[in-house]
């Protein structure tokens, strides 16, 4: 599970600097339907807290899953809240309160899932 964390936070870097440089290209669809950009976010995001929160599982196995989930989700948040706040020095880039929420969402509802699932 370490891997598809690693790889998956890998690719969001990739997506994230591809939206920094203005070259998102197909990838760029998902602004085609109104509010598609935040599935997009609750979606990415919410994926990575599942893989990491499973790979910190699968790392602490005796350990309180939702005490990591909590640990690991709100690190992930504070960094998804740092590039939603450096989308401001970016001219391709916008940045919303908005997106944030709905990372942050995502993040808590994948978090919720890893812990439903191990537990």
């Amino acid at each position: 599970m370490k891997r598809w964390a690693i790889f998956f936070g890998l690719f969001i870097i990739v997506v994230i600097i591809l939206a920094d440089t203005g070259h998102l290209g197909k990838l760029g669809l998902i602004y085609a339907f109104p509010g598609g950009h935040w599935v997009g976010h609750f979606v990415l995001f919410g994926l990575l807290s599942f893989v990491v929160d499973l790979s910190v599982f699968e790392a602490r196995p005796h350990s309180d899953h939702k005490r990591d989930a909590v640990i690991a989700s709100s690190i992930l948040a504070l960094f998804v809240g740092i590039e939603e706040f450096s989308q401001r020095f970016f001219p391709t880039r916008h940045s919303e309160p908005l997106d944030f929420v709905f990372s942050c969402l995502g993040i808590a509802f994948f978090a919720w899932l890893a812990v439903r699932l191990k537990t």
